[in-house]
């Protein structure tokens, strides 16, 4: 198993161009003539921080939280990469990086967000500091869910493929591109897409904030949109969520759905699937002549110059000399050492904010982490019930999934904290209606986690498999229980561990409701966060703060941790 070039084509190399070429190149050069366009008409859109309203903005502001959105995920995907591969290729890089991955997905970033801007503000100019905290923000939103699901394909890869690996005596690029990647392929693209939809939730927030008196909103799509809403503007409203839809679908149908279709070449099945996921896209530029001269004079020959630069550079060798193995074992200690010291510095210094924090809002934050401990449980059990359903029909079904993949995707990309306000009507009169609707917004935040590597997993059960289960006859309730459930198991948990950590940042919006001029903070350790900030309470702030941090960390570690290892050992594809 081997990644192959992008485009794949069974016709002659030598033949004229035909109607797909001229079409092909006709978009570049519409495409180039928009941008182009976009960028000349600039200045006449953008005023400061004043946004404009007007409908021909729209271009100009989704084209920079286009380029917003991408900057972050590439780095997220940089991250992903390299994070994940030191966490599941060593045993203290495992002891260390995971605990810490925990952490940094469980720090509710929006309660940061100004320390941040303030930061980047007091040595960079005021607009590229909200650039960075901008990508800062939409980054945190997009790389732990790619990391924990790259971390999963690597430790649950099939033995007898490590052992080929080795046999071949393959270097660490080499292992890389034959194995690793093409085997994590399709649960990184999935997960892709939820970072995508992440970071679309979160756009309002990123590209509008506020610290003190200071408006640092940038221009882009959710600036026009949270503007649109501010004055009632329903028609500029209504437009800019149609200019969010359709670049949510040209997502979908230009880049994911042919990139899934390529990656199904990778799932590891003895026989084909009955009705393999399709792009007509991928099908159009694959019949191209410019695609195979892309394929055979670009990608080929790089690749191969690529491979024989790593080879050199990186030569496989028997084994570590003595010297070299000693020489990393010092700098591990030394790394090892500088790491604890600098625990030592931080953990005193936080032992004396925690000091201040008097007995009584230890109580509270007590008492608060149980609340939203039961809501966090709640909103998990509800995601579960209808996300494993739905997830393995999407995934198993790539009928089903030609419709209903755009849908979900949009779905999850609707800021739930833009419908909130219209929940809150509808539930504020029932009885504990208030509770119901917290969870409910931890619930819309934090499900599409869960169906989407869900739906990844369902996507690579083996054909044959799936045709033995048929031949042996076995009944629904039996194929769930010996196929579908264990070839989900490590997705479910991967998803689990990134809702989790959703579901607890969800709460402080969620615990944090607004009646006009009337605001009500529910019990729990989100609407305490919340309050602290408010009043400016930094000892309360940070008790609260690394209170949840730490019931996220040891419900990871005593709860998500064990199973993760059950999916590592007994429900592994060999």
């Amino acid at each position: 198993m081997q990644p192959s070039r992008l485009f794949t084509t069974e016709q002659p190399t030598r033949r004229a161009f035909s109607w797909q070429d001229i079409v092909v190149l006709a978009g570049l050069a519409a495409l180039i003539y928009g941008l182009a366009t976009i960028a000349l008409g600039a200045p006449e859109v953008v005023e400061g921080p004043t946004i404009s309203l007007r409908l021909r903005a729209i271009p100009y502001y989704a084209t920079l939280s286009l380029l917003r959105m991408a900057t972050a995920y590439i780095l997220s995907l940089c991250f992903t990469l390299v994070y994940g591969r030191f966490a599941a290729s060593s045993a203290w890089g495992e002891r260390l990086l995971v605990p810490l991955l925990d952490v940094l997905q469980s720090v509710p970033i929006l309660s940061f967000l100004p320390v941040v801007m303030l930061s980047l503000s007091a040595f960079l100019s005021e607009n590229v500091a909200a650039e960075l905290a901008s990508v800062v923000l939409i980054f945190t939103s997009q790389v732990w869910n790619m990391t924990f699901a790259w971390y999963q394909s690597l430790k649950t890869t099939p033995t007898d493929l490590r052992e080929a690996n080795a046999i071949f005596r393959f270097n660490g690029w080499m292992r890389f591109k034959t194995l690793e990647l093409p085997f994590g392929s399709i649960s990184l693209i999935w997960n892709s897409m939820m970072s995508w939809a992440g970071g679309w939730f979160f756009l309002i927030a990123a590209e509008t904030f506020t610290v003190g008196q200071k408006d640092f909103s940038l221009p882009g799509l959710g600036s026009y949109l949270y503007t649109a809403a501010e004055e009632g503007d329903m028609r500029a409203l209504f437009w800019g969520l149609a200019a969010l839809i359709l670049i949510i679908v040209a997502l979908d149908q230009f880049i994911w759905r042919p990139l899934l279709a390529w990656a199904d070449r990778f799932k590891l099945q003895m026989v084909t699937s009955d009705e393999p996921p399709t792009s007509w896209f991928y099908d159009f530029i694959s019949a191209t002549r410019l695609s195979r001269w892309l394929n055979e004079r670009v990608i080929g020959r790089g690749m191969e110059r690529l491979d024989r630069a790593m080879l050199r550079r990186f030569p496989v060798k028997a084994g570590p000399p003595r010297g070299d193995a000693a020489v990393r074992r010092a700098l591990g200690y030394l790394l090892g050492v500088a790491i604890l010291a600098l625990l030592a510095v931080l953990m005193a210094r936080a032992g004396r904010t925690l000091l201040a924090v008097p007995l009584v809002e230890w109580r509270e934050i007590g008492v608060g982490l149980l609340a939203t401990l039961l809501r966090v449980a709640i909103a998990m059990l509800l995601a579960l019930a209808w996300t494993i359903p739905v997830g393995v029909a999407i995934g198993s079904n790539p009928r089903l999934a030609r419709w209903l993949q755009p849908l979900v995707q949009i779905t999850a990309s609707v800021p739930a904290t833009a419908l909130f306000p219209v929940i809150l009507i509808f539930m504020a009169t029932l009885p504990g209606g208030l509770n119901l609707a917290a969870v409910l917004l931890m619930l819309l935040g934090t499900q599409w986690y869960l169906l989407f590597n869900i739906i990844a997993g369902a996507s690579t059960i083996p054909q044959d498999l799936k045709y033995t289960s048929a031949l042996l006859r076995i009944d629904r309730w039996a194929k769930w229980r010996t196929l579908i459930l264990p070839a989900l198991f490590s997705y479910i948990i991967t998803g689990a561990i990134t809702a989790n950590g959703g579901a607890w940042n969800a709460s402080i919006v969620a615990e944090h409701l607004s009646f006009g001029d009337k605001t009500i903070y529910l019990v729990g350790i989100g609407g305490l966060i919340t309050k602290a900030t408010a009043d400016g309470n930094y000892p309360l702030l940070f008790a609260a703060t690394f209170s949840m941090v730490l019931a996220v960390v040891l419900i990871n570690r005593l709860l998500w941790r064990p199973l993760y290892r059950q999916a590592e050992e007994k429900y592994r594809l060999d």
